[in-house]
């Protein structure tokens, strides 16, 4: 399965019609959407200042993701949404806003309780799901996890090939992990996060390798006990 099998189809007006300007366009919201999400993380770091997803958070991540793009940008769908390449068939629009809110419920009610790459994986399925917005709806769920899982560890995480990245890369294995999550929940009422999180802990692991590797000039690092 390829990027362009699965994407949001839903009815909008797009502001830029041209393929070339628009790819240019996404780019550099990409670049941007990174540094705002950089710049959350370093703001929730603060000891002083007891870490909440909002749904204002995840509202502005996707407006900075579709800056220029679309006129919906940083808004809910007003309205039904297909995922081309997909069985899953989101919730209808009068839903997304309570279901965001029980998203964001789940994390802070569990922060502490459940490891961040749990917390990562629930709100990389949960926001897909859910589906919140016209489009940049992967992009926006995978950097909001990604918050979620560095402040929870505690720093922004080292590396150039961040997760995020590296499912962009390669979005087979999180299709996967995403479908055997909606499975799991369409049989029990629970998510079932094992690929998912399994997922993560590879792509944290290759992100975590690279900073070892660039640190030791390039040669196999020797373990010692």
């Amino acid at each position: 399965m390829t990027d362009e099998d699965r994407h949001s189809h839903a009815l909008d007006a797009e502001l830029i019609t041209d393929p070339g300007l628009k790819a240019q366009k996404e780019v550099s919201n990409g670049l941007k959407q990174f540094d705002a999400v950089a710049e959350q993380i370093e703001y929730w770091l603060d000891p002083d200042r007891p870490f909440r997803l909002r749904p204002s958070a995840i509202l502005g991540l996707n407006r900075t993701a579709l800056e220029g793009l679309t006129g919906l940008a940083g808004t809910y769908r007003p309205a039904g949404i297909e995922i081309v390449g997909s069985k899953h068939h989101p919730v209808g629009a009068h839903l997304v806003p309570e279901l965001v809110e029980q998203m964001t419920e789940y994390v802070n009610d569990n922060w502490g309780k459940k490891s961040p790459i749990h917390l990562c994986a629930y709100v990389l399925w949960r926001l897909n799901w859910i589906h919140p917005f016209v489009d940049g709806n992967g992009r926006t769920a995978r950097a909001v996890s990604y918050l979620v899982l560095c402040v929870g560890m505690g720093y922004r995480l080292p590396g150039r090939r961040t997760i995020p990245e590296q499912i962009a890369d390669d979005k087979t294995p999180y299709y996967r992990a995403l479908e055997v999550a909606d499975q799991g929940f369409a049989k029990t009422g629970q998510p079932d996060l094992s690929a998912m999180e399994q997922l993560i802990e590879g792509l944290l692991a290759k992100q975590l390798v690279e900073v070892l590797h660039k640190a030791t000039g390039g040669t196999r690092p020797r373990l010692t006990s």
